[in-house]
């Protein structure tokens, strides 16, 4: 296509398109916007854009610019579409621009765009060339050539990093790209400088072979920029350095003092960004393991520097509002954030929450200055340590330096414990006793980010700082209210720790808690949020403490209610459903259902069936359901009929849009995710009484059921099974019926192949509950069976998996013991040795029985197996009467049929403290 030109028509057609784009009118942009959309459907339309961009130099630098951004929207968006002659011609006109740049910087910067678009999307071995092309532009003596190549390198590098790292016909591009670049450490101009450093960092994460073999060249060069009195320079020096520490600890032990001296003045800078990246490395640092001890003469130097930088600034205050009694201002709907929900899992055999997708759900949106994992509702089978622990609305969520700097104290508590908080505590005391309030509230921050790593070392100091921080909660400034709330949910277990004596609970136990109460109806609305996500931590810590004092915290969770514009409301329902959590069937009370129920039911009604508010409301409902069991009976009928009609509108809508896509949106999953998951804490909390509900449900529940276990979505597969598994319980007979075509789509989601662990953990804990109930399940033994027995063995399962499995091979055991008996024996070692962790509960009686009932019927499956079966039984504490008398027989069983000779062996390879539990417990055994 180098011969390729425009139509004239066309070409002023899309000029006229572009520079209509320019006004201010809403409506006219969209019809743009439209008109722009429509032009991918011509072949070469990518050709005129790039003319635009490369050719018509006497064109409006703005019409230039526009064109070429949306030549690279188009190329990411559209790369396989683009016809690949237009593509070509395309890094024609580009390669030509870069050999003749442009003298505008920003047409130069959306050619570099395109180019990097084409890179990426197009993958950097379809265009190897261009690199050589950048890289022998570096050399240029036009220096406008030498910037508009680091602008195009510097953006490849950052898009494409992982692409380049590759050897391509035979050739790595890095190895001769990683050498220029390092030359550029030393070049005169600072914007070079930065980009080099910059655009060679994205390699050292990734361990680059380029970058390792020149590792020490490109230290020499960064440490030469360390003093450099561009703030550009040392942003990017740190930010190298922290990414060095993470990648490659060993290159910097040589030189690791001289380092931590620069880190800690960098942390000192008082450009806040110099400072914040500073700040990140010793974050990083706290990782290495193998360098933490040759931290601690440091720190009497870096503790203050980070106190410092955790004191609000005039630019931050500048920047929060909220300073002032706002509590019935209403809300910009824009500053509340999405809400993630919290999706059902059965882990560890029974039924928590879980957020799968990493979606964690706080105490509400509302910390904001600190939102530890700990304070957390989150059942996830591996917790991972986040720097970002420290979530902070302050700045539209940014991780700001006073952020990195708590977390950074946080972290330094975890890892150094008595070493940091004997440092730090007489910094902070000097804090507190600040006239400053700025300063007060920066210290009572440093307290509670060390609360979690220093709390042994700052008990002794608590009964002389709780008071104070109780006295704090009254502060005339609404900031120092709300750390105030924050710092004592820190310190809540150490609060409900002195609940066991009578003075610790009238002196600080009930001083907190009522305090705390009080705050959360303060008349600012960061104080409420605070004091509501506090509150909620300290409930998770004093469970069953809360009892005397229910009647009064409901009345101030109700008045909240009155109280509390849209986004408190939601961290409200939190605390609310927290609180049932904690206390359980002790809200069924009278004068408790009185207080609570009626706000919680007029809310219900208020909101629509399309509003998201319905997300928190029906998840604080779950929790109060299970909670207050049957107490919740006279008021199930209305939420559960809403609840069922909301899972058949989703459904509804769902096939309208699959139908008709270009007329009607598919909806929000999470309407029917939500609804599923009441229903299920309904059937868990009234137990029986949800039969006459299930029987007249309008559309019938059941029938809803057969095509939710055919859903696409994660999320609703999850929940599904879940609320199958409860109904059997419940009810069974209901969902009878429908267990034909339900067993054969559970059965398929047990496999250690599908990526969701959530589905087919709730989909093995249903067939167990199932399989003891139903005496239609023969069919299907054997398929579970032959997908559940493997999962024992799989390195890959969870455990959380592997304990529902335990449960439901025994729960099988129990229903077909045959069934059981004609499996091969293999399994039983790993049943054993896993099902001796598991808590002792109901299922896992029951799955014990079953087992029982295995040996009864093929006593040989265990035979080789006998002295670790000794050892288990040996180790139940409180078995049922019915799982006591079963081992009774099992082991008369085994001493009868075997030889004295074999029992005597068998017996000896028990160990003596357990030979002596089964002995005190069955009787003389041993002969």
């Amino acid at each position: 296509m180098n011969d390729w030109q425009p139509i004239p028509r066309s070409l002023r057609e899309l000029l006229y398109v572009f520079q209509n784009g320019i006004s201010p009118d809403g409506s006219t942009q969209a019809l743009v916007q439209q008109r722009l959309q429509s032009f991918n459907e011509i072949h070469d339309y990518n050709s005129y854009l790039v003319y635009i961009l490369t050719v018509m130099q006497n064109e409006d630098v703005y019409t230039r610019v526009i064109a070429g951004l949306t030549l690279k929207n188009n190329i990411r968006s559209h790369f396989n579409a683009i016809p690949l002659y237009v593509l070509e011609h395309v890094k024609m006109c580009c390669t030509i621009s870069l050999q003749s740049p442009e003298p505008d910087e920003g047409v130069r910067k959306a050619i570099g765009s395109v180019i990097t678009a084409l890179v990426t999307r197009g993958q950097v071995h379809n265009w190897p060339e261009i690199l050589e092309i950048l890289i022998n532009q570096l050399d240029s003596p036009n220096y406008i050539a030498v910037q508009m190549a680091w602008d195009c390198l510097s953006k490849i590098c950052e898009d494409a990093a992982i692409d380049l790292d590759q050897e391509i016909n035979g050739v790595r591009p890095l190895s001769y790209m990683i050498p220029k670049f390092i030359k550029f450490f030393y070049h005169y101009d600072t914007k070079l400088r930065v980009q080099a450093i910059g655009a060679t960092g994205q390699f050292v994460l990734l361990r680059s072979q380029s970058l390792m073999t020149h590792i020490e060249e490109y230290l020499t060069a960064l440490f030469a920029n360390a003093e450099d009195k561009s703030p550009e320079i040392r942003v990017e020096v740190c930010r190298s350095l922290v990414m060095v520490l993470e990648a490659r600890p060993d290159k910097l032990e040589p030189s690791l003092d001289s380092v931590v001296k620069y880190m800690i003045s960098s942390t000192a800078n008082s450009n806040e960004l110099v400072a914040l990246e500073a700040c990140d490395f010793w974050l990083q640092f706290t990782n290495v393991e193998i360098f933490k001890k040759r931290l601690l003469p440091y720190l009497p130097d870096l503790v203050p520097i980070l106190l410092s930088k955790m004191v609000y600034s005039e630019s931050d205050l500048m920047m929060l509002d909220g300073d002032e009694d706002d509590f019935n201002v209403a809300d910009n709907e824009c500053d509340i954030a999405p809400r993630s929900y919290r999706h059902k899992t059965i882990v560890q055999t029974k039924k928590k929450e879980d957020d799968n997708d990493e979606d964690d759900d706080d105490h509400g949106d509302g910390n904001q200055y600190l939102d530890d994992e700990t304070d957390k509702h989150q059942d996830t089978d591996e917790e991972e340590e986040d720097e970002g622990d420290f979530d902070d609305d302050e700045f539209y969520s940014e991780w700001t330096l006073r952020k990195c700097s708590a977390a950074t104290l946080d972290r330094l508590a975890v890892t150094y414990k008595a070493d940091l908080v004997n440092v730090l505590l007489p910094v902070v005391n000097r804090n507190l006793a600040n006239a400053d309030w700025k300063e007060r509230e920066c210290g009572i921050l440093a307290l509670g980010a060390v609360a979690e790593g220093g709390i042994e070392t700052i008990a002794p100091h608590l009964p002389g700082l709780i008071p104070f921080l109780i006295q704090c909660l009254n502060d005339p400034k609404p900031l120092v209210r709300s750390i105030t709330c924050w710092a004592i949910g820190r310190f809540s277990e150490w609060c409900v720790n002195q609940c066991y004596t009578l003075t610790g609970r009238k002196d600080f136990f009930e001083p907190v808690l009522f305090s705390l109460l009080n705050r959360l109806l303060d008349r600012n609305k960061r104080v409420q949020e605070a004091a509501c996500s506090a509150f909620a931590t300290l409930e998770e810590q004093a469970m069953q403490e809360l009892e005397p004092y229910l009647e009064y915290i409901l009345n101030v969770l109700t008045t909240a209610f009155r109280l509390y514009q849209h986004k408190n409301l939601l961290v409200l329902y939190d605390a609310l459903g927290t609180l049932a959590e904690s206390v359980g069937t002790a809200l069924n009370q009278p004068k408790c259902l009185l207080v609570m129920m009626p706000p919680l039911i007029e809310k219900w009604n208020g909101l629509s069936d399309q509003s998201t508010d319905l997300f928190p409301l029906l998840e604080c409902l779950s929790s109060i359901t299970t909670a207050l069991r049957d107490g919740f009976a006279p008021f199930a009928e209305p939420v559960f009929s809403r609840c069922v009609k909301l899972v058949a509108s989703h459904l509804h809508e769902t096939y309208m849009a699959s139908q008709d896509p270009s007329r009607f949106d598919p909806p929000d999953v999470e309407f029917m995710v939500v609804a599923l998951d009441l229903l299920s804490g309904m059937v868990q909390g009234l137990g029986h009484l949800i039969d006459p509900l299930v029987a007249s449900s309008d559309p019938s529940l059941l029938s809803l059921l057969t095509i939710c276990i055919h859903d696409p979505v994660i999320e609703v597969l999850q929940s599904t099974y879940a609320l199958i598994g409860d109904l059997a319980i419940a009810c069974f007979d209901r969902i009878k019926d429908g267990l034909p075509l339900f067993m054969p789509e559970l059965i398929s989601q047990l496999s250690p192949d599908i990526e969701y662990v959530s589905v087919y953990n709730n989909a093995t804990w249903a067939a167990g509950e199932i399989a003891m109930r139903w005496d239609g399940i023969d069919p299907f033994v054997e398929p579970l069976l032959e997908r559940l027995i493997p999962l024992l063995s799989d390195p890959q399962a969870p455990d959380s998996l592997q304990e529902n499995v335990i449960i439901t091979i025994g729960r099988l055991g129990l229903a077909r013991p045959k069934a059981l008996s004609e499996q091969p024996t293999h399994f039983v070692r790993p049943w054993l040795r896993k099902s001796i962790n598991l808590p002792e509960n109901d299922e896992k009686d029951t799955a014990f029985q079953g087992i029982c009932q295995l040996i009864k019927v093929s006593p040989q499956h265990l035979i080789d197996e006998l002295p670790m079966l000794l050892v288990t039984i040996s180790q139940w504490e409180n078995p049922s009467p019915e799982l006591f008398g079963l081992f009774g027989e099992v082991i008369a069983g085994y001493k009868n049929m075997l030889t004295p000779e074999q029992w005597k062996e068998n017996w000896e390879c028990v160990g003596k403290s357990y030979r002596n539990k089964l002995t005190e417990r069955y009787g003389s055994i041993d002969q």
